[in-house]
């Protein structure tokens, strides 16, 4: 929303950059967004779902670029056999995020250990469906170059586990004492829902599943955060008990 040129030019310009780098007979891997499916009135969302967006609201930027990449690169694939391969991500999270890129997760960890304030936007009724790192690399391995898979996409890749902003928040603010929740107006064109239909990706994908639960992960990113952020003024750690869960063991890229 603060840079719409910079953001349309980074997808569309930059596929086109890369697309002219690619070597003949190079497979070309695009991380595309569940935000192409705008603020959805089917739930869960499967691939088909033509989506509910805005094309020139404030998001609209992120949205429609990634959209249009997604086009370029299938009418590569009907006009020169580009072997493609397309992922909607939803909501990634984890460790070695930014603390300024904006997602709910590390903003509320961002600031439940430096200012210990929390701020929720609208209701917090708002849903998401959060996909810790781990799993979701160890999706994009199998898919874009380790299994054997023709499919060109799209598909979904996440965690189908729907949870509110504010019950994450309340869950990033019980890690700190003292922390606070401070509701603020809501953002213009902030999506009600989010939650991927997997069949798809069950089919492509055997046997992989989102491992970590969100309350394991936000854990692990609250440590991370915590070691590198905690000098400035942070609310120590609450204490509670050590969530321990099967990871896939993929390291985040």
């Amino acid at each position: 929303m603060r840079e719409p040129l910079r953001t349309v030019k980074a997808n569309v310009l930059g596929a086109v950059n890369l697309l002219e780098k690619l070597k003949p007979g190079g497979r070309f891997c695009f991380t595309s967004t569940s935000e192409v499916y705008g603020d959805p009135l089917v739930s869960p969302q499967p691939e088909d779902y033509r989506g509910h967006v805005d094309c020139t609201g404030p998001r609209s930027s992120y949205d429609e670029s990634k959209r249009c990449t997604e086009s370029l690169l299938f009418e590569e694939r009907r006009v020169s056999g580009l072997d493609i391969r397309i992922v909607r991500l939803f909501n990634v999270y984890g460790p070695r995020t930014r603390a300024d890129d904006g997602r709910a997760v590390s903003n509320f960890i961002s600031q439940a250990v430096t200012t210990g304030e929390l701020t929720v936007y609208g209701d917090g009724l708002q849903s998401r469906s959060w996909g810790y790192i781990d799993d979701i690399v160890d999706a994009l391995e199998r898919y874009f170059w380790r299994d054997e898979i023709s499919y060109p996409g799209p598909l979904n890749i996440g965690n189908d586990r729907e949870i509110s902003v504010l019950v994450v928040a309340k869950f990033v603010s019980s890690l700190t004492t003292g922390a606070r929740i401070r509701m603020m107006p809501p953002v213009p064109q902030d999506p009600t829902n989010r939650r991927p239909d997997l069949t798809l990706c069950r089919q492509i994908l055997p046997g992989w599943r989102a491992r970590v639960d969100y309350e394991e992960g936000v854990q692990r990113t609250f440590e991370w955060f915590q070691d590198r952020l905690g000098g400035s003024g942070a609310a120590p750690l609450a204490s509670r008990p050590v969530l321990v869960a099967a990871a896939p063991g993929q390291v985040a890229l």
